[in-house]
Parts: C-alpha cells; structure tokens; sequence
C-alpha cells in the first residue's frame, strides 16, 4: 500500500497558493509507485492580479519537462483561463495549434512551456486537479477485463476512458465523462493512468492516494507470490558469481549498444526484477510492450530479453547470446520504424534501453547514469504494472503503431530537448590513477566539467574518496565514483577495471598518472630504491595499460590512455637516473601500445609535465629536498628556481596538465597517437629532438 505523507504542520505553515501546489507535487513524485519520473502532472485555480492591476482567474500547470518529485514554483505555468475555456466548444485541435494556443495564454512569457495536458486540467471545474500513473491503477487499466474489475472496486464512482493519446481529444473525452456522471470522484485511463480532483490540495492529494490504495488493497488479493509470471524457471545466482559475470559481459553490451552513440550502463538486482527474469513468463510478457505512455521515450517499446540458463554460469555462451541478440533487437527496431514513421521522423539509436537476463537481472543504458537508472526506474514499475495486470486478467498495452505515436510524438520530444547540451566527454567514462593527487584530480574535475564520469583510482582510498565527493556534490551523484588501488598489484588493477565496469559499463579514456620520484647519485642508487622506480612508475604503468587495453578492445568502441610522463623522459635528470630511466621507459611504452592498438581504435599518447609542486604528494616527500640539494638550494627556493629556467618563466601547475591531457582525450585530437606534448614552460635542456 502506499502511503499517505501529508504533513498538515508543515502544510499549515505553507503561503496559500502556488506554495501548496509545490508542496503537493512534490509528495505526489516522491513514490515511484503513484507517479513515474518525469511523469504526471498537477494543476491549481487561483485568482491572480496582473500587471495592469486587475484580478485573473489563473490556473498554474506543471511545466514541461519537470518531475513533480523535485520541480518548484519556478516549474510550473501561468495559464489565463478566460482564455482556455472557449475552448472547449470546439470540436478539434490539432496538437500544434494547441500549444500555439496555450502560448498565447501565459501570464508571463519567461514561464516553462505548459505540461501537454494542460486542457485535461482546464476542462475540469475543480480547483486541484493530480493526474498520475500509479502502479496499482495501470495494472487495473492495462488488464484485458480493466474496466469489468473497475466496477467492483470503484462501483458507479470512476469514469472510464478508452485510450486516446494526450491532447486536446482526451481532454474533452475526460471532461465530458465527468459531466455525465454525478457521481465521478475519478478518471481511469486506459493503458494510460488515473485522475482525481478536489477543493483543496489536501483533499487532491488524499484522493490520489486512497484511490491507489483501494485499487492496490483488491489486487493484492489476487496476487500469488508463487505463481507470478507462471511461477519461477531459473535461480538467481549469487551476488558475488552475479558480478563477476558482469564485470565480464557489461563491457561487451556496452560496446554493442553504442555503435552510434556512446552509452552508459547500469545494472539492478532488486527482487522484482530478479523474480521477472527468472520467471516462466518473461520472455514472453516482456514482448507485449510499455505499460504506460510515459515509458516509452524511456524504455523503447520492448526490452531485450537474453534466453540463457543461469545455472551453466557460461560466460562465452551469454556474451554470444547478447551480442546476437542486440543486433537482431537493432534489426527489428529500424524495421519498426520504417513501418510507421512519418514524415521528418528521425530516428532514435535503435539498440535497447533494458536488457533482461535470468539469474543476473537488468541492464539499463542511458547517455548518463542518471538516465540509465531512468530507464530501470521505470522498467521496476512496468514489472509491477505487469504483475497486477495478470493477477487481475492478461497484461495488454498499446498496438504497435500506438507506441511509435508516443515514442516519436513531437510533443514528448520537446522535453528531451530541454536537457542541457551534450559537452566534450558526454558519454564518456574517465579511469584516472593518482586521482586523489594535485594532477590527478585536477583533471578529474576538468572530465567532469565536461561531462565525463570518472573512476578515481588511488592508493589513498580517503583522499579519492574526498575527491569523488566534491565532484558528485557538484556535478550530481553518480559523476564519480572512488576505488582503492595498489598500480603494482596485478589483482587490484584488475578489480579496480571490474569495479569501473560494474559502475559504468567500462571505460574511454585511462590518464595513467599515478606515481613517486627518488633521487640520488647512481653511485648512492641502491638496487631497491631501482626497484621501487621500475615497479611502480613501469610496471604499474603497464599493468593499468593492459587491462584497459583489454576492456577497450571488449568494447569495440576505441579509446584513449594518456600517459603522464617527466621531462625527464627525454631529459637526463641529474641524480635521478632510476627516475629518468623509467620516465623515458614510460613513454616508449605508450608509442607501443599506440601501435597495436591503433586497428581497434585505441590512441596512446604522453604529456611530458615539468615541476609540479601544488598537490602533489612526490612533492610532499623526501623528493623535494633530494632535488634542491641537487640543484645546490634551499627548499623553498625550488619554485622560484623552476620558474627561472623555462623560457617562458612561469611555473606549471596541476590544471595546466589537466588541459593537456583533456586534448589529447579530445576529439581535437582523434587522429593524433603515439605523441608527446611537453608542458614544462619551455626547458631547453628538454626540448625534443
């Protein structure tokens, strides 16, 4: 059941008007399960005085685009109702001319585009009108025997809508059903969702949920855990083989879905999902198609369901299972759309938004976290809508042309356009070692500020966990994440790739950065601290490379690794002959690697950085005295002596790295490999040659 959140002290304190439409929405979006993400929309009647002084009769709607879980007063749209009302005398109204219409009926031009259903809310003569899609009441609508049921939980009170795509004809078809009948508390849409009305927002909202919970209340009753979707086929697997398969398998999705546009993955085990994809019924109830409307955009019209027996635990037999079939989902997608696309019709990447495997759950894609986990979101709630409706009858939805109709209705897709613009990592999955330190992190924030995800991979779990904080404080949760790794252990790096999968789906671009320095005379090196420079400097280095050359040649989508080197690769420090010596070994590794990896779309190149003392904690250590006694200085001397010998006499800080490695990550550079860009002010000792 769902529950009642109203807070009558904190209501009471609210400013009579918009206030409380915000209050109330924002209760409404806060269950997934009485309104979908981005989804529903609430409405309020009140006097308002314009700007000449006099009074108007107004009725705020949900902006376009908002979630009703978040939205403020700023989200939603002055409509003079004087205007709209003559509307209704009409017989027609093209979408078009609808929202034409509307336009001119704002109060204020800077408000947000009216929600699609503003005439829904306009028609009904009620002050507070909620328009939401409730798990419970789409079961109820999306049942093949919907509306016979409807009468036994809602008696003559309900007005029943046969399904007609939002606008100005629904809007109509709703108001004169509530007309008709006297005795109508609420609207049913067919394969669509509920309305309810009220005096004033308290009594709205506790409509909507009393509502749901009579129509939840009798399908529970119906529910057999047993039996759910024809009752369980396979076992889920354990959480720990679960993720060692995906670690495996997500790299490969990721690769075949992103043949056009890159995407993000995410995955779910939650119980519902776990109980759909193992069950008798999935793979055929997952083909019917959206449970509501609001999905598709979302979700595509169908998932993919993977036909593969969990207890094998055969790793080879699903990645051949997905890649077979991603495509043939792509196939039948494009045959989809040439079979019911209109004129200017674009269409979408036609891989699939979900993918269902028994024993292991769903895979959701997005261009970003947020909209991958959208797009399960929403799939939890067709699995619920689906669950309700075969308990009450048999699950129907929309025909085929129907869905198309939504999928690509201009109307819905304005609201896609109002996301911000695509940035230069958008899409893009940065795995960045030493991340916790000053070049590190420094460039850490700069993928982000364009739009990447990053993976902070450091010795120092607390000071990447600091970073990744900072970043998802500011740039949204789930930008971020932060994994402990030792670069000279094969078995960490390895996990730490796993982890990045799991999180992402993979990787695009490895910075590898982490590092030390030692110095002494070659006479004075001894052979660990020679050890300890080629082990971490050379041997991290080549081990953080392999395995991101493995998970980006899984992906088939290319790459980027960035090495970051020394001047001293091409300069023989004095009294740093181990350093040095690894420095150079570092980027003649990277032209290696750029070698072979250039047929698989793989670029490797190095930024040779000089003296970069801010954040960083070589520069914390015994390295900052070893090299002012080499230089014959005191400690604190060592900027300033930096700075005098370039050419160009400034000092090199993190974030001017940080730019450097974001060219060579860059599309700007996407022809470029096998190079090294000096970042030293200009050290002629170090110029290449």
């Amino acid at each position: 059941m769902v529950q009642n959140l109203w807070d009558s002290q904190k209501a009471e304190k609210l400013e009579s008007g918009l206030s409380e439409l915000v209050y109330r929405s924002n209760l409404i979006g806060s269950d997934r399960a009485v309104c979908n993400w981005g989804g529903g929309n609430t409405s309020m009647k009140t006097t308002e005085v314009d700007f000449k002084g006099e009074a108007v009769e107004v009725m705020w709607v949900k902006g376009s685009g908002s979630d009703l879980a978040t939205m403020k007063a700023h989200n939603f749209t002055g409509l003079n109702l004087t205007h709209i009302r003559p509307l209704f005398e009409r017989d027609e109204m093209t979408d078009e001319e609808m929202v034409e219409y509307l336009g001119h009926c704002m109060i204020d031009s800077k408000h947000p585009r009216a929600s699609i259903e503003t005439l829904l809310h306009a028609f009904l003569p009620f002050k507070h009108v909620d328009h939401t899609h409730p798990d419970a009441i789409i079961s109820l609508c999306c049942a093949d025997n919907g509306q016979e049921i409807a009468k036994e939980i809602f008696g003559d009170r309900f007005v029943w809508v046969p399904y007609v795509r939002p606008g100005f004809t629904l809007s109509k078809m709703i108001a004169e059903g509530v007309q008709n009948n006297p005795n109508a508390e609420l609207v049913l849409m067919e394969k669509h969702g509920l309305v309810v009305w009220g005096d004033t927002a308290k009594e709205s909202y506790n409509k909507t949920i009393s509502i749901i919970n009579e129509a939840e209340a009798y399908i529970e009753a119906k529910v057999s855990e047993e039996n759910a979707f024809g009752g369980a086929k396979y076992n889920s697997l354990s959480e720990e083989d679960a993720k060692d398969i995906l670690a495996k398998v997500l790299p490969v999705i990721r690769g075949a879905v992103s043949d056009e546009k890159k995407m993000l993955l995410t995955y779910d085990r939650g119980d519902d999902v776990l109980q759909f994809v193992n069950s008798n019924d999935a793979n055929v109830l997952s083909q019917v198609g959206a449970a509501c409307p609001d999905h598709l955009v979302h979700t595509k019209r169908v998932p993919l369901y993977i036909e593969w027996d969990p207890a094998t635990k055969d790793v080879e037999q699903l990645i051949e299972s997905v890649k077979a079939g991603i495509e043939k989902f792509k196939v039948e997608y494009k045959e989809y759309f040439e079979r019911n696309k209109n004129e200017g019709d674009s269409m979408f990447e036609p891989a699939p938004r979900v993918i269902l495997i028994p024993g292991i759950g769903m895979v959701n894609s997005g261009k970003n976290v947020t909209m991958a986990n959208v797009s399960g979101a929403l799939y939890h709630r067709a699995i619920a809508v689906m669950k309700g409706s075969t308990a009450l009858g048999s699950f129907v939805s929309l025909s085929e042309n129907e869905s198309y109709n939504i999928e690509y209705w201009p109307l819905e897709l304005y609201k896609l356009s109002l996301a911000p613009a695509e940035a230069e990592f958008s899409r893009k999955v940065a795995f960045v070692t030493g991340g916790a330190g000053g070049i590190g992190s420094a460039s850490c924030r700069r993928f982000v500020s364009e739009g990447a995800h990053v993976v902070i991979a450091d010795l120092n779990l607390e000071g990447a966990e600091k970073v990744a904080a900072e970043i998802n404080e500011q740039y949204g949760e789930t930008r971020a994440i932060a994994v402990k790794m030792d670069v000279t252990s094969e078995e960490q790096v390895q996990a730490a790739f796993a982890k990045s999968a799991l999180a992402f789906g993979g990787v695009d671009i490895i910075v590898n950065n982490a590092g030390l320095a030692t110095s002494s005379p070659i006479e004075e090196t001894t052979l660990k601290e020679w050890d300890l420079n080629m082990k971490v400097l050379g041997t991290g280095y080549f081990l953080v490379a392999r395995e991101a050359f493995k998970q980006m040649k899984q992906q088939s989508i290319g790459g980027s690794m960035v090495f970051v080197g020394s001047k001293n690769s091409v300069y023989a420090g004095k009294n740093a002959s181990a350093y040095s010596s690894v420095k150079a070994l570092e980027t003649h590794l990277a032209r290696c690697i750029a070698a072979e990896g250039g047929q698989y779309g793989i670029r490797v190149n190095s930024v040779l950085p000089d003296a970069v003392l801010q954040g960083s904690a070589i520069w914390g250590s015994s390295w900052r005295e070893e090299r002012a006694a080499a230089y014959g200085i005191e400690p604190d001397q060592l900027d300033e002596h930096y700075r005098k010998r370039t050419t160009l006499l400034v000092n090199i800080y993190p974030e001017d790295i940080a730019d450097s490695i974001a060219f060579f990550a860059s599309s700007k550079s996407e022809k470029t490999t096998g190079c090294m860009i000096t970042v030293d002010g200009g050290v002629p000792a170090a110029f290449t040659r």
